[in-house]
């Protein structure tokens, strides 16, 4: 049987996006070596080498910077409310973990809404600590986050259903 005190009233785990991930990344980094390949063969033929070795820069440059992008997308946040508190852990790209817990009741979400660019920033606000949430989420997950937060965290301030068991 799950307590009351261990019951969940939300629960969620917030990663960046991604338009591309690894495994489809090589198609576009083959395409684009066969691009640079055969724009800088005329060069080559024609003894103006040093074009070839730049656009194998731009190869590598493209390749470095998407690893870079992979790494970053390894970073996550846990949120989770139950009852008696809400939990927040941050984990960056490098595995380090962050972790803050607030109580239900005397937290509070504050939106920075600009008009028609949407919810451009969350915060945990408690007894003067202040936390971002969700900053690598776009405007419109960042509504639908606070939405289901500030439902969980009413919920919560109503209390735990004893009359479940």
């Amino acid at each position: 049987m799950e307590s009351p005190r261990d019951a969940q009233l939300f629960a969620a785990r917030l990663t960046p996006h991604r338009s591309l991930d690894e495994r489809r990344f090589h198609f576009p980094l083959m395409a684009f070596c066969a691009c640079a390949f055969f724009s800088s063969l005329p060069f080559v033929i024609l003894g103006a080498w040093p074009v070839a070795g730049f656009m194998g820069l731009d190869v590598a440059l493209l390749w470095f910077a998407f690893r870079a992008s992979f790494r970053s997308a390894r970073a996550y946040e846990d949120v989770r409310v139950t009852p008696y508190e809400l939990s927040l852990a941050k984990v960056n790209a490098r595995g380090a973990r962050r972790e803050w817990t607030f109580s239900p009741l005397f937290v509070r979400l504050e939106k920075d809404e600009l008009g028609e660019f949407g919810v451009q920033r969350l915060d945990l606000v408690s007894r003067g600590r202040r936390v971002e949430l969700a900053g690598f989420l776009g405007p419109d997950a960042k509504a639908d986050l606070a939405r289901d937060l500030t439902r969980a965290l009413n919920e919560a301030r109503r209390g735990p259903d004893l009359t479940r068991t």
